[in-house]
C-alpha cells in the first residue's frame, strides 16, 4: 500500500486578493491604508471611459501569491452570472493564461453561476491541465430553494459534463490539500456555538431515511464547503471564507488546525450573518475578537449589522471592500 503523504501547508512571501464580483461597487472611494495590508481601490478604468465595473449578488476573488519568486494564481468562485464575471475579469485586465487553477467554495449558484460561461470564453487561453478544486462530491448535487408559502424550486447545479467537455478536471478536497501557494481547509468541523446557516434544500444523503422515502427534501448541511487559505511568511494565516455557512469561527479554527498555525493574520470573505439575531452577532464578534486577526475584510453575505458591530468594536482591524479592490498581505 502506498503511504499517504502528510499534509503540509505551503508558505508564501506575499498574497494579493482582488474582488472580481461582489454586490457593491463605488467608483469614488478615497485612498485607504492599513498597517498590515496594502489597499487598492478601483475607480475609472483607464482607456475604458464608456464602460464600468459591475456588481451583482455573488462572489468571485482572484488570488495571486508569490513564493520564492514563483507566482501562482487562482480564481475562487465565479459569481452569479458569466456576463458580470467576464465583464469585470476583462476590465481588471486579469490574464486567464497564468491562472493555475479554479476553486469552488461550495455549490451555490451565487458562487458557481458564472463558471460555465467563464470557462467557455477563456478555456482556449488557459493551461492544458486546468482543474476545479471543490470541497466534495456533494458540491455537484442539485440545490433547491423554498419560500415559506411556495413549493421548492430547483436552483441548479454545477455542470460537470460541460467541465469535462472543456477538459477541466474536477478534484474533490474533503481533507486539507496543498495547492501552489494556497491550501484548502478540507471539511469544516462544527465545534463552536455556531449553527449551520443557509436556506437551500437537497436530496437526503441517507436514501433509506423516512424523509427520503416520503420524497421530501432535507436541509443542506453544506458538507462540501471549504475555505481557501494561505500562510504569509512572518505574518500568519489568511483565511478566505466565501460564505461561511458552517460558521466563520468554525471556518477559521478548521484552517488553523489543518495548518497547525495559531497566528491569524487576516479573515476575509462572506461570514453569512446577514439574518442573524443580535445576540448571535455579539457571540460571533466576541469569538472573532478572541482569534485576534490583524485584518478583517467582510464581503458578500456578512451583513450590515455585523459590519457595524465590527466598526464600533474593532475599528483598527476592519477594512471595507469594493468590487475591483485589491488587498495585499506580506508587503
Amino acid at each position: 500500500m502506498q503511504a499517504v503523504t502528510p499534509f503540509k501547508a505551503p508558505v508564501v512571501d506575499e498574497l494579493s486578493v482582488r474582488v472580481v464580483v461582489d454586490s457593491h461597487y463605488e467608483r469614488f472611494l478615497p485612498k485607504a491604508s492599513h498597517p498590515h495590508a496594502r489597499i487598492e481601490h478601483v475607480g475609472r478604468i483607464p482607456g475604458r471611459q464608456m464602460t464600468t465595473i459591475a456588481a451583482e449578488w455573488g462572489l468571485s476573488l482572484h488570488l495571486s501569491s508569490v513564493q520564492g519568486g514563483a507566482k501562482a494564481q487562482y480564481l475562487l468562485d465565479f459569481g452569479y452570472t458569466p456576463e458580470i464575471l467576464n465583464r469585470n475579469f476583462d476590465l481588471l485586465d486579469i490574464d486567464p493564461a497564468v491562472i493555475n487553477g479554479l476553486i469552488l467554495s461550495h455549490g451555490h449558484r451565487d458562487h458557481f453561476g458564472g463558471l460555465d460561461g467563464f470557462v467557455v470564453q477563456h478555456r482556449s487561453r488557459m493551461r492544458g491541465d486546468l482543474a476545479l478544486y471543490a470541497g466534495g462530491e456533494t458540491a455537484f448535487r442539485e440545490k433547491w430553494l423554498k419560500d415559506k408559502d411556495s413549493e421548492a424550486q430547483p436552483w441548479g447545479a454545477v455542470n460537470r459534463s460541460s467541465l469535462r467537455a472543456q477538459n477541466v478536471a474536477t478534484v474533490c478536497c474533503q481533507t486539507p490539500r496543498a495547492l501552489d501557494g494556497a491550501f484548502t481547509s478540507g471539511y469544516i468541523e462544527r465545534q463552536s456555538f455556531e449553527e449551520v446557516t443557509g436556506g437551500t434544500l437537497v436530496e437526503g444523503d441517507d436514501h433509506y431515511s423516512e424523509a427520503e422515502r416520503r420524497g421530501e427534501l432535507v436541509r443542506d448541511q453544506h458538507p462540501d464547503e471549504h475555505a481557501t487559505c494561505y500562510i504569509v511568511k512572518g505574518r500568519g494565516l489568511v483565511v478566505i471564507s466565501s460564505c461561511g455557512h458552517a460558521g466563520i469561527i468554525n471556518t477559521v479554527r478548521s484552517a488553523m488546525s489543518a495548518a497547525n498555525v495559531d497566528r491569524v493574520h487576516a479573515v476575509l470573505g462572506g461570514f453569512h450573518l446577514g439574518l442573524a439575531k443580535p445576540e448571535y452577532l455579539q457571540h460571533s464578534l466576541r469569538e472573532l475578537e478572541a482569534l485576534n486577526p490583524d485584518v478583517i475584510i467582510p464581503m458578500h453575505c456578512t451583513g450590515a449589522p455585523f459590519i457595524e458591530m465590527m466598526r464600533a468594536r474593532m475599528p483598527g482591524k476592519l477594512v471595507y471592500s469594493n468590487v475591483g479592490s485589491r488587498f495585499t498581505f506580506g508587503v
